[in-house]
């Protein structure tokens, strides 16, 4: 029979209340996963896991301090609480730690209507590796591929948490994932590209076969790819990684960064940071969303926020204790691993979407960089300077001409993000709805 995290929750606060701790919130977390991995048309790796494992915090006046274990026996429980309390005791003063006050706490959920579990039977290992298989023969058909890494997995994850001042609450959340990677040439003319898909809901899933054949697809675009000149360019960002430029303003806006005094969006609270058309939503109620979630890590309700509204930022990304480190409420975005306190997260996030085309951007850029991968990352939190290694395909006016790659882009995210032009090609089934993104005048490192 399965252990009941609540069940676990509660007795670890009630083993906290017996060692001394003024308050306490408690976390149990619990999953199985199976993963498949198919390389050179034999089986690599077959492996599945599971593992339950618990996290205690404990408060005593003003000082915290977070323990875990992965045994879940009653004198395991008796011995963290009474570590946790013995190094709460020790810990620096911290004035801004805290649980929630019982009013701000949620108080229901429509569970159902978030959709985070699939309901049917878990895949087995065999159907998991005919999909990975599949996936592979598919990319192999394609004359010019050498070899395909395919994989295919499924995991669920179960958790709960609790609170002395009253909370308890808990979720199960799937998901299903295959993927592939195509090679083509050999030595140091080799190329590779990938393609992946996941869902919370196995119904949702695209067929693996398509899977493989777009991987392949994409891989032989990549033969022959040089190096670009160096000069200043258009450069359009393919929507497989335009995520990562709201990425970073979203990490800029994040609380903890804020109050440290170490992000670059520091003063632009208020100001504007995007063009005035674009807006970024958080909306952690969307169904069958992996980054959904009714509620956060510390029990507060989530809901749908405007972090740009109309090109202009309007708040912080912040838990309670960032909330009041810099004197406003938490926005309830909070999240939590079973070792470390509550820190600021968002959920899913959309950034509006523009009226053209992947293509029109294409045609209307004239000369300049298609960026469909990057590497490595040089940025700097407190100034917003931007290098990145890239490659992709050059378009030499408005047609794509040829791949390349071993280029770096650069400039500075302050400028870059009022400067996007936004396609109308976010995918959306994605938790991060960003589509494909234009920024003229950026500079290009190549020969």
């Amino acid at each position: 029979m399965p252990v009941s995290l609540a069940a676990l929750t509660e007795a670890l606060l009630s083993a906290a209340r017996a060692a001394g701790a003024d308050t306490a919130d408690a976390l149990a977390v619990s999953g199985a996963s199976v993963s498949i991995d198919i390389r050179a048309g034999a089986l690599e790796q077959a492996e599945r896991s599971e593992a339950t494992e618990v996290g205690l915090r404990v408060l005593i006046g003003g000082r915290q301090a977070c323990v875990s274990a992965s045994d879940v026996s009653p004198a395991t429980f008796a011995r963290l609480a009474e570590r946790a309390v013995a190094m709460a005791r020790e810990a620096p003063q911290d004035p801004y730690a805290g649980l929630a006050e019982p009013g701000q706490l949620v108080q229901g959920w429509d569970l159902a209507g978030f959709e985070l579990a699939d309901p049917g039977d878990e895949p087995t290992a065999a159907a998991l590796e005919q999909d990975a298989r599949v996936a592979e023969a598919a990319a192999m058909t394609h004359a010019g591929i050498t070899q395909v890494e395919a994989s295919a997995g499924y995991a669920e994850r179960r958790l709960h948490l609790a609170t002395s001042n009253g909370f308890s609450g808990g979720y199960v959340r799937t998901s299903r994932s295959i993927s592939a990677v195509a090679f083509t040439g050999t030595g140091t003319a080799m190329e590779r590209d990938w393609a992946g898909e996941g869902r919370i809901w196995q119904a949702d899933m695209p067929a693996a076969a398509e899977i493989g054949t777009l991987a392949a697809t994409r891989a032989l675009q990549r033969a022959g790819a040089t190096r670009p000149v160096t000069g200043t360019y258009p450069v359009l960002f393919d929507e497989r990684i335009a995520a990562s430029l709201i990425g970073h303003l979203l990490s800029a806006v994040n609380g903890a960064s804020v109050a440290r005094g170490s992000s670059w969006a520091r003063d632009l609270l208020g100001r504007q940071v995007l063009p005035a058309t674009l807006s970024v939503i958080e909306d952690p109620h969307r169904p069958r969303i992996s980054g959904s979630r009714p509620f956060d890590g510390e029990g507060l309700p989530t809901a749908r926020r405007a972090i740009v509204d109309n090109g202009i930022l309007t708040g912080w990304t912040l838990d309670l204790a960032t909330g009041r480190q810099l004197g406003m409420p938490s926005t309830a975005n909070a999240s939590r691993s079973t070792s470390s306190p509550p820190s600021p997260s968002t959920s899913n996030i959309d950034l509006t979407q523009g009226t053209a085309t992947h293509g029109d951007l294409i045609r209307d850029m004239g000369t300049g960089l298609l960026v469909t991968s990057m590497i490595g990352s040089t940025i700097n939190p407190t100034t917003g300077d931007y290098s990145r290694g890239a490659s992709g395909f050059w378009v030499r006016n408005g047609a794509i001409s040829h791949a390349v790659n071993e280029c770096t882009i650069a400039g500075n995210l302050r400028d870059m993000l009022l400067r996007i032009i936004p396609a109308n090609d976010a995918r959306s089934h994605l938790s991060t709805r960003v589509p494909s993104i234009l920024i003229e005048g950026m500079t290009l490192a190549g020969t």
